[in-house]
């Protein structure tokens, strides 16, 4: 089994995780790994690579993925956010899951969450959420179907709407399944904070229409807050050799009694059931996230940076460049960072790290630096975003001299 997972503006983009049991999984790839593919300079917070879909059609591997260039800035006064956002759908393929993957081909930039569907005919079908700009209208307009073109490379004939979504609106990250003589469409809504769902429809044809499922929402925690797994939503769906279906999602574990989700989005997957209706359910039928699994043990990693790479678990900031960065070969057995802009810049900073993965850790580095004035600063950081960081450092005052 494989799974990508979003990467955002960190360096390489998209990380893929392999498995034998769908239980234990080893992160293996990070292909977007080089300039033609990928330059997220500039890129907002929190933007960059969103929803990374990976997909096999027998011959390849195919990762269909958006890379977000605006979102959600304004320039109006009382205005909540910016109508016009820049979204580029992409499709890069290779043969090998850890092999170079292709240069990107792009698709369409007409919204985000794009997927690709390879039917039974052997055609190819993409799917995404269609952002609307115009005033007064739905942002969130619908799901969009296209055929693609292996060939020509290149999307053809005319999109079409074929789900505007739900009450609950903020409709997005369509995903297309064959079952028997039926289409299944799952999209996530509700946006992804407390309100994320996980909905389902079907229909007999490709392009519709499309009926709800009877709970029209397969799994939320939108209405249970007492849930482990909040914010659950933006779903795919596998299924072993044995037909057992399985739903992964995005989720998010608040810290008790707090609130905040500070490890930021993390997968979930918990075990699905198809019923006689031919509709998917979740075991108990509640349609609410669970935690089955025992808490993973703690984990120790220890970078002596005497390897001509770096480990694949540490990525940077936006930047296709490293070299101007950062250097193993400069000092070997050492990882020498460039002095660059400023934390929180939005191009060229000299941040390398590792993702959080749980609530409490510690952190630890050995540095040489020796700074020769105020304006000088290097560190360890518990980094979130841009204006959201706790960095411990060391630089040079006048008086006291070089300080902590």
């Amino acid at each position: 089994y494989y799974i990508a997972t979003s990467t955002f503006e960190w360096f390489p983009g998209v990380q893929i995780h392999h498995s034998r049991d769908l239980a234990h999984w080893t992160l293996i790839a990070r292909p977007l790994n080089r300039t033609s593919q990928l330059d997220m300079r500039g890129d907002p917070d929190s933007c960059g690579v969103w929803a990374p879909c990976l997909s096999h059609d027998g011959e390849r591997f195919h990762l269909i993925y958006t890379d977000v260039k605006r979102y959600g800035r304004t320039t109006t006064g009382g205005a909540s956010g910016a109508s016009l956002r820049d979204f580029h759908n992409y499709l890069v393929t290779c043969e090998t899951i850890d092999g170079d993957w292709s240069d990107p081909i792009h698709l369409n930039s007409s919204g985000f969450d794009p997927s690709l569907f390879h039917d039974a005919d052997g055609r190819k079908w993409f799917v995404n959420q269609l952002w609307d700009h115009r005033p007064g209208r739905n942002r969130f307009a619908g799901i969009v179907l296209q055929e693609y073109s292996p060939s020509e490379q290149r999307l053809i004939g005319e999109r079409i709407n074929i789900f505007p979504g739900t009450a609950l609106g903020l409709t997005e990250a369509p995903h297309l399944y064959r079952r028997g003589e039926w289409y299944y469409l799952i999209t996530a809504e509700g946006g992804t904070g407390w309100n994320h769902a996980v909905t389902m429809a079907r229909a007999r044809n490709l392009t519709g229409p499309y009926e709800l499922h009877p709970d029209t929402y397969v799994l939320s925690s939108r209405t249970r807050p007492d849930a482990p797994l909040q914010r659950a939503g933006h779903a795919d769906l596998v299924e072993t050799p044995d037909g057992e279906p399985y739903l992964v999602y995005l989720c998010g574990r608040p810290l008790p009694n707090r609130g905040r989700c500070v490890m930021g989005r993390e997968t979930a997957i918990q075990k699905m059931r198809w019923a006689e209706d031919g509709w998917l359910y979740t075991l108990d039928g509640q349609g609410v996230p669970v935690v089955e699994a025992p808490a993973i043990a703690a984990t120790h990693q220890r970078d002596e940076f005497d390897s001509a790479t770096l480990p694949i678990d540490l990525q940077w900031l936006r930047t296709p460049e490293p070299d101007t960065i950062f250097s193993l070969a400069a000092r070997p057995g050492h990882l020498r960072l460039y002095g660059r802009e400023t934390i929180g810049s939005l191009f060229t900073q000299s941040l390398v790290a590792r993702r959080q993965q749980a609530f409490c850790y510690s952190a630890s580095t050995a540095m040489e630096f020796a700074p020769a004035h105020f304006q000088q600063a290097a560190g360890l950081v518990a980094y979130y975003n841009g204006s959201k960081f706790h960095y411990l450092h060391v630089s040079h005052d006048d008086e006291a001299g070089r300080h902590l």
